[in-house]
């Protein structure tokens, strides 16, 4: 029977890659964006049902699983994408604007978390996949806030790991330490060959991890290209 794949935060970058990849190891694919019309493309070509949902909305969040469950069948490997950013420095940040970052880098992350854990624990196995930076493990001058939500989002995925491992539920966390390549990134010609992250690199990445054999699980892994320093 196929497996089904749901990438929460779907957009153009990491997680479009990763429908593609999901959908040629024959998945099938749900995709949740809170703009859920500019997936018309990716599903197209993936054959993914897609979703409206606010990754930070736990009304959202419940009914997203709920839907896919009826439409496609409970997950076998749900992916947190998302994130938020509010630069500046921390004398001038706006509050508001820090807790919505929050809301999403993190909070989301426990909304999404907690319903894939119940999906996968209903399942008797499965993946839960959370997408973070190099920012989860060193906060950077003027980004506060992303440090802030990712550091806690790498919390999280480190609690569930352990609390889920020994039910045979493969938690992990990704540091993606450096910018993900994309054709119209000026970074892009000035860093030379592989100077930047192939997202399709990135999502061969999760789809190993996904596969990994549970007598060796890895719960993190840190993806950076060669010339990045670190």
């Amino acid at each position: 029977m196929a497996e089904t794949a749901l990438i929460v935060g779907a957009g153009s970058g990491l997680s479009a890659a990763l429908a593609r990849l999901f959908h040629k190891e024959g998945m099938r694919v749900a995709l949740a964006a809170r703009n859920a019309d500019k997936l018309g493309p990716l599903a197209g070509s993936t054959d993914a049902r897609v979703y409206a949902c606010d990754a930070s909305n736990r009304q959202d969040v419940e009914r997203l699983f709920g839907a896919v469950d009826k439409d496609v069948g409970l997950p076998d490997v749900v992916v947190y994408n998302p994130s938020a950013r509010a630069r500046g420095p921390i004398a001038e940040l706006d509050p508001d604007a820090v807790l919505k970052a929050l809301m999403v880098s993190c909070y989301g992350g426990f909304l999404v978390g907690q319903q894939a854990a119940r999906a996968l624990l209903a399942k008797g196995s499965g993946s839960i996949l959370f997408t973070g930076a190099s920012a989860s493990v060193k906060g950077y001058a003027l980004s506060a806030p992303f440090a802030m939500g990712k550091f806690g989002l790498r919390g999280l995925a480190q609690s569930m790991a352990r609390e889920l491992a020994p039910k045979n539920i493969h938690v992990a966390h990704f540091v993606i330490d450096g910018g993900i390549g994309r054709a119209d990134d000026p970074r892009a010609a000035g860093r030379g060959p592989d100077g930047m992250l192939d997202p399709d690199a990135i999502a061969a990445n999760y789809l190993a991890i996904h596969r990994q054999q549970r007598s060796a699980w890895t719960w993190e892994v840190e993806l950076r290209p060669w010339v990045e320093n670190f």
